[in-house]
Formats: C-alpha cells, structure tokens, sequence
C-alpha cells in the first residue's frame, strides 16, 4: 500500500518522526510504520526491542499523548507500526503545529495556525467577541438593506420590534450585550478600524500583471461591499454594464451576471479576515477574484464541480447571508458560476489555489463560431472548438468521432489548431491530448 493521509512509511526511527505523530494526532489519525522504504518494501529494524519501549515514551514525553506501539514480522524481517489516533485538542510538538496534508506532514502558520486553534477549540474567527466594538460602531442603513432583502428572500422570521441589539442576538451576531466579529464584519460602520483589508482591490490590467493600467479600492462593511463593488465594476471596468438584480437572467454580454455576484460573495463570505485584501482583476480576455484563505479539510476543487456540502470558513456570516437570501445554504455557489458560463456558452471557469488563497477566473468567448470562420478553420474544427469550451480537453480518437473524420485528417486539423494559438499540445503521438488556450 502506498503512503497516503493516513499511512507513511519510515526505514528507521528519528527524531523527526514526532512531527509525523503531532499530524496525525492534529488530523484523522495514522500509521506510523518503522522498516519500510517509501514503496512499502520492508527494512530489517535491528533494534526493534528497544525502540518498543522508546518510542511510546518520547511521544508521550514530547507530545503528551498515548499511542499503540506493534511490533510485526513477515519472513524473519521486523518492522512497528505505531497507532496515532485522532485528538479533539490541538497537540504540540516543541510549540509547534502540523498536520496532514495528503502524503505530506505540514507545519501550520499564520492565518492557516490561527483556524486550526479556533476549530480545535470549537469556534470559528466570526464566533469571537470583538471587546473593543459596541453597537454604536453598527451602521443602520446596512441593517435596513439586509432587513429588506431578507424579506424577499422569506428566510428570515418576523423582526418586527426587535430592537437593534435584540436583532443581532436573534442572528447569532451578539452574545448579550457584546457584539461578535460577524457583526462588524456584515454591519460595522468601519470593519477596518477593527481588522485589517477589510477592503476590496479592483485592477484593470492590459497584457499581462505587470500592466496595471488602474485600480479602485472599496471599503466597508460586508452588505455595502456586495453594493458598492458590484456598482464599480459597471461604472469603471465592464465595457457594457450588466443588471445584477436579474439573477436568473443569462446576460449576453461580457460575463454573467450569477457568476460574477457568486464570485464575489463567496470571496466576501469565505475570506480569512485576517488575511490580505480581495482581488478582483481585469483583463481583455479574462476576469479573476482571489481571496485569502484555502479549501476547508476534505473539499477538493473537483469537490466543488459537483453537488458537495456547504462548509463554511465563517459560519456565522454565512447564516446571515443565507437569511438575507444572498447565498445558498448547499454548496450551489460554485455550481452556479460553473452553470451559468455555460449557458452563457463560456468556457468552463477555473478555480484553484493561488498564494495561499482561492483564484477563480472568468474567461470570455474568445472562440465564437463566426471569429473561427474568420481564422479559416473548417466545419470539423468549429465543432472541436465547441466540444472543448465544455469539457476539458480532447483526444485524437474523440476528434475522429465526434467530427466523423480520420486519425489522419484528425491530427491536421488538431495541429494546425494548435499553429493558429487556438489549443495547446499536451504530451505526443497517441497519448496527446489538446486542451483550449485561454490567454
């Protein structure tokens, strides 16, 4: 069995080693296997009656923790498998953390280090008491937006009377007379003054990163944010502005309208706020938002191609968000954008990890069937065109099928795509695929 999240192989036993417990513990639990090389062929340990009783005891001593400590053997060949089982706490090596990450033990830092504890601990950053803000640090006018728009949605139940604080108890946004960070997050006068880029970065660029041809930056409060950017983008950096009210409506102009207003919010509800500001960038060809923050434990990026639950960074901002009726409670937000590109008949956005944060990219139509005629490509290349802006890459022996063609004809047609910059090769001969090129 090769090494995976819950299984790594090691010849001999170092000191090392501990930081591979503290993951396991930190994480799903594993198997720490002594006398085996990385491809699980078994090493004599020579030593192994005394490491029996050694190791449990620098675990227990340096980690304060209890592990199952065998001792196997397969054709006079002795190897041990050390047991970690999951911990509820956070468990420390030397004041340090790690967990795993895949195949690899990885030390946290920072922001990643900051969640980690708080999840640990059984809270989540928006969850905390902000001690310095009091309710004349919340703005009205974005409690009357949110108010107005939670009762189109018809998720929230009767406020009628409540008074200011009674209505963030009712949301989960006070604890008494203490406001948490959620509520200055989605209804401060000046998150800011509070915690840093609490902001949104918009850049228009021209060739390539290194042309910043201008920028704006927004300000403010989650509610207005979602306003105020949304408002900037047709003001300043969308050649023809779209409507965001009409969510359902596929826009036949530069980018859809749900994709665009998805983008942004799940960049707005996701984001560590400890982290840098949002970036939203613009270019000819292309439109991209990137937040700080990675995927939660157990989503993968092909996780949020499909339905997949919804696991929130911020989770009591996303209630809120949920009740105003600005976001699905499900996981729907990538499908939406994913959906909605294709019925504008888009090219499949892309969504990865960039910086330490989510990047997902907008792509335009570059590759319309009347600018293909003009670049002179026949009926078989047109249709071959069509078929990638809806999947992700196509083979010689799909492009005999779907275009009723030979290998022969196939691989002129694929090869003089890839000399007009309109595919790009990947690999050779039969094992080629050819992918869309997309700026």
């Amino acid at each position: 069995m090769p090494e995976n999240q819950d299984i790594e192989y090691k010849q001999s036993w170092q000191e090392d080693n501990l930081k591979t417990i503290c993951a396991f513990a930190n994480s799903q639990g594993g198997t720490l296997i002594i006398g085996k090389d990385d491809k699980g062929a078994l090493v004599d340990v020579v030593d192994y009656k005394k490491l029996m009783d050694d190791i449990p005891n620098k675990i227990k001593n340096h980690l304060g923790i209890t592990v199952k400590a065998v001792l196997r053997e397969e054709k006079n060949i002795h190897y041990i498998e050390i047991v970690v089982l999951p911990y509820s706490v956070a468990i420390s090596l030397r004041c340090r953390y790690y967990i795993r990450t895949g195949s690899t033990t990885s030390e946290l830092t920072g922001a990643s280090l900051n969640d980690f504890l708080l999840k640990k601990s059984g809270k989540t950053w928006d969850d905390l008491i902000e001690d310095r803000a009091s309710l004349d640090d919340i703005d009205e006018s974005s409690i009357t937006t949110f108010l107005e728009a939670a009762k189109k949605a018809g998720r929230l139940p009767d406020t009628s009377g409540l008074t200011k604080i009674e209505l963030l108890q009712k949301l989960r946004l006070a604890d008494g007379e203490k406001l948490k960070r959620a509520a200055i997050i989605l209804f401060g006068k000046d998150p800011g003054k509070f915690y840093p880029n609490v902001s949104v970065k918009i850049g228009r660029f021209g060739k390539d990163d290194s042309d910043l041809k201008y920028q704006e930056v927004e300000e403010g409060n989650l509610i207005k944010l979602l306003q105020e950017v949304l408002q900037q983008l047709n003001r300043k950096f969308f050649t023809s502005p779209i409507e965001f009210e009409g969510l359902q409506r596929i826009e036949k102009g530069e980018y859809p309208v749900a994709a665009v207003r998805e983008m942004l919010l799940n960049a707005l509800v996701h984001k560590t706020y400890f982290g840098s500001t949002i970036q939203i960038r613009m270019y000819d060809d292309k439109f991209s938002i990137w937040n700080e923050g990675t995927l939660p434990e157990g989503l993968t990026f092909e996780s949020l191609r499909r339905q997949h639950p919804s696991r929130p960074r911020n989770p009591i901002i996303a209630d809120v968000c949920f009740k105003g009726g600005y976001i699905e409670s499900w996981g729907s937000g990538t499908l939406r954008i994913i959906n909605s590109c294709k019925e504008a008949s888009l090219p499949e956005p892309e969504m990865k990890e960039s910086d330490g944060g989510i990047l997902v990219t907008l792509f335009k139509d570059n590759f319309s069937e009347e600018q293909l005629k003009k670049l002179g490509l026949n009926e078989r290349q047109i249709i071959a065109v069509s078929y990638l802006k809806q999947n992700t890459s196509i083979r010689n022996s799909m492009y005999q099928e779907i275009a009723n063609t030979s290998e022969r004809t196939a691989l002129r047609d694929l090869e003089q795509l890839v000399e007009l910059n309109i595919v790009e090769k990947l690999g050779e001969k039969k094992a080629a695929v050819y992918r869309l090129k997309r700026g």
